[in-house]
């Protein structure tokens, strides 16, 4: 089906809908856009940061991995064992 079909088609649909449900179409209409272009944003915006530690030291990508280790070991370590637990 050509594309401007498809829109004639969903606009014809639209029209028989009842004024009053229109907020509610208007509405799931938005965020399924808004979705979208989430959608094709997002590996753009991850891809930015491939291979950025690729031309770190040694010793710096270590000391980075380090920190990391004792971040996340200190961000959790409030936390009650059973709200750490996978089940």
């Amino acid at each position: 089906m050509q594309r401007s079909v498809l829109r004639e088609k969903v606009i014809e649909e639209i029209g028989q809908i009842p004024e009053r449900k229109l907020s509610e179409v208007y509405t799931v209409l938005h965020f399924f856009r808004l979705g979208i272009e989430t959608a094709k944003r997002q590996p753009q915006d991850i891809m930015r940061f491939a291979g950025c530690w690729q031309d770190m030291p040694d010793q710096e990508f270590q000391e980075f991995l380090h920190e990391i280790q004792e971040r996340r070991q200190h961000a959790f370590s409030g936390r009650i064992a059973r709200e750490t637990i996978i089940s």
